[in-house]
């Protein structure tokens, strides 16, 4: 049977407790990072980013019409211009010219339609530009917000992580003072069981939960006190003490 002092199988414990809150801490930093306001606060900022593309592409869409519908204007303007030059210039028959007249009287009802259709596209595009401002206004707030939440969790995080870094660094020096065959026979069944010690506390093993059978808890008691014992359920090393 594998024999520890007693005082050695009794600092097991020391280091079990830092292995539990090592663990805790572990499970702590998962939850953290799982945070549900900040989870909710970037689903917000994801739709309202969603809705600022959309009514960007409908500005997009507003500012293309309106340029389009600029250009048309711009072209019956120009060819008004060029049929009132060549009809100042009396260049060309009587017919020529009044078939020109004609012709500006036709582009002018038609320029007059496109400004009227201009007007409506800039109405438009100021109608969609208010909307994009009220929407980016939106998203810079769900930022902001989400921003916020953030870093109230990656502080939180921190504080967790720091927490642990001193644990493991206080478990690896004192898991540096133990014989090493004791040790590692502790870190492979924690690494087995997930417990590696635990104490005997009046015939319940703290390892398992539950009460030892008669026979297994007469076999612990006649070992000798340098002996190491082990939880008949778990595995894990029993630690026992005469005051327990």
């Amino acid at each position: 049977m594998a024999k520890a002092a007693p005082a050695e199988q009794l600092r097991l414990l020391d280091v079990a407790g830092l292995d539990s809150e090592i663990t805790k801490l572990t499970h702590q930093i998962d939850v953290a990072k799982a945070d549900a306001d900040l989870a909710a606060a970037h689903t917000a900022l994801t739709e309202a980013r969603a809705a600022e593309a959309e009514v960007k592409q409908e500005l997009d869409s507003a500012a293309a019409a309106l340029k389009a519908s600029e250009l048309a204007v711009e072209k019956v303007a120009a060819h008004i211009a060029k049929d009132q030059a060549r009809i100042n210039s009396n260049s060309g028959t009587a017919t020529d010219l009044m078939a020109l007249s004609h012709e500006i009287d036709s582009l002018t009802v038609r320029r007059n339609e496109l400004e009227d259709n201009e007007l409506e596209l800039m109405g438009t595009l100021e109608e969609v530009q208010e909307q994009a401002a009220v929407v980016a206004a939106e998203t810079a707030a769900k930022l902001s917000d989400h921003d916020q939440h953030l870093a109230r969790r990656d502080a939180a995080v921190k504080e967790i992580q720091d927490q642990l870094a001193t644990t493991k660094a206080a478990r690896a020096e004192l898991v540096g003072t133990f014989e090493e065959s004791l040790i590692n026979t502790y870190e492979r069944l924690r690494t087995r069981n997930g417990v590696g010690a635990a104490r005997l506390f009046h015939g319940t093993s703290e390892a398992s939960g539950m009460a030892l059978a008669p026979g297994d808890l007469s076999e612990i008691k006649a070992a000798a006190a340098d002996d190491i014992v082990f939880c008949p359920d778990t595995g894990a090393i029993l630690v026992r003490s005469t005051e327990w």
